[in-house]
């Protein structure tokens, strides 16, 4: 299947990069990665999905080959950015598939514009993580003590313990690149307002219906996380992961993808 990788200017005058491939009469599913990633995390998922899905895999801002502004990096500047991109594109609603920091811009933009989501999938996803003493401690002793040019090293090494060495050596070597590319001010506004902002007494207005996918040796986000989400998002299912860490589209795509095409096969107006 062709793809075109592509950029787009916002009002804002931020410059979003993406990945797009599919039929343009297709529904429309915008792919959203993780922290410190690109389009390029969803590569792997891109090779199963079928010619009758438009998938857009975004480089949000700060990261990959897309504008990194000085701030604007609170969950709703990304949402809004999302608003702004489908407009672009002349996109009115779309399926949204984010994976960790993604799966959080996701839930905003499901909040701000019901009216635009179709459906959400969330992968490896959060709450609310300002109760939690392991993400201050990992800010407080890693993440605020980045300074550019960023560590080759340490970027693996954070890479390698989401996924437990599950991945091939040459994909891992393309998501280190790329979080290669987001700078260390960057790293530090994203998880800072991870540690601030807090969703969770909001999620019961998520309207779309929501499929949670988690891998259960996953060390970033964790079961009650999942569960809470579960209970009070009002339509939405689990799938677990037995086995998989932080990010199952990487450790296992194809089986991935099959689960995620059911999920948006059966979405009502995705046919």
């Amino acid at each position: 299947m062709s793809r075109s990788v592509k950029s787009v200017e916002l009002p804002t005058g931020v410059t979003l990069n993406y990945a797009e491939q599919g039929s343009t009469e297709g529904i429309p599913v915008i792919l959203l990665h993780g922290m410190g990633d690109s389009w390029r995390s969803f590569e792997p998922v891109l090779q199963f999905l079928p010619e009758d899905i438009l998938v857009i895999a975004l480089s949000q801002r700060g990261h990959g080959d897309s504008s990194k502004p000085e701030k604007g990096y609170l969950y709703n500047d990304f949402a809004s950015d999302l608003a702004a991109f489908m407009d672009a594109l002349n996109i009115k609603k779309a399926v949204l598939v984010g994976h960790s920091m993604g799966s959080s811009n996701a839930k905003r933009f499901a909040l701000d514009y019901p009216e635009r989501t179709l459906g959400l999938v969330l992968i490896g996803s959060f709450t609310d993580a300002s109760n939690d003493p392991g993400d201050q401690e990992f800010y407080d002793t890693v993440i605020s003590k980045m300074e550019d040019p960023l560590d080759r090293d340490q970027m693996e090494e954070l890479q390698k313990e989401v996924v437990g060495g599950k991945i091939p050596q040459q994909f891992l070597e393309t998501i280190v690149q790329e979080a290669l590319k987001v700078p260390a001010r960057v790293w530090q506004a994203v998880l800072l307002r991870d540690l601030e902002e807090d969703m969770s007494a909001e999620q019961s207005k998520i309207k779309a219906p929501t499929l949670i996918m988690w891998g259960d040796q996953d060390p970033v986000s964790t079961r009650s996380a999942q569960d809470l989400q579960l209970k009070t998002i009002p339509n939405a299912k689990l799938l677990i992961y037995e086995g998989f860490g932080h990010a199952p589209h990487w450790e296992e795509p194809e089986r991935f993808t099959s689960d995620l095409v059911k999920f948006i096969k059966k979405i009502p107006g995705s046919r």
